[in-house]
């Protein structure tokens, strides 16, 4: 068992929303679901909490009602490795109501905010060359979804 694990607080689609983040991750699955009994205060038989896994991380998910929301204050983190990936998980998290952002930030259906970014970004952001850094970081301001060839292109200065 983790000993950190994140804690998301859904009104009423925990259930919903970790089918959703496992059918869109590899090595990912429901591990366990509880329900309401007698006592509430949800409906009897409907998810209170779950946990799952999504790419060896553990999440736990609450049906705690309408009281909190999401907010970007606290985002999940997406390295990717190629543009392919990148462009499958956002398409697949903007799919049926997702909404883009700036710089590889998007909110899912549920509103939790997912960063999709690819690891040549931090790669090239971290270059001890101020100028390519600066390239890369003004080109990556300019875009939603993040672009691995055009932020080669601001890296080499073309």
């Amino acid at each position: 068992m983790q000993k950190i694990t994140p804690f998301l607080w859904f009104d009423n689609q925990a259930e919903e929303a970790a089918n959703f983040y496992v059918s869109i991750f590899k090595n990912s699955k429901i591990l366990t679901v509880r329900r309401y009994g007698d006592s509430g205060p949800g409906p009897k038989g409907s998810v209170m909490t779950l946990t799952f896994q999504l790419e060896g991380q553990e999440f736990y998910a609450l049906n705690g009602g309408p009281v909190f929301h999401f907010t970007e204050a606290i985002s999940l983190f997406v390295n990717c490795e190629t543009q392919q990936e990148v462009d499958e998980l956002w398409n697949k998290f903007l799919a049926n109501g997702g909404k883009e952002s700036r710089c590889g930030w998007l909110k899912d259906k549920y509103g939790l905010s997912w960063q999709i970014i690819p690891t040549a970004l931090g790669k090239m952001l971290g270059d001890p060359d101020p100028a390519k850094a600066r390239r890369v970081m003004e080109a990556m301001l300019q875009m939603s979804k993040i672009d691995i060839a055009k932020l080669k292109q601001a890296y080499d200065g073309k």
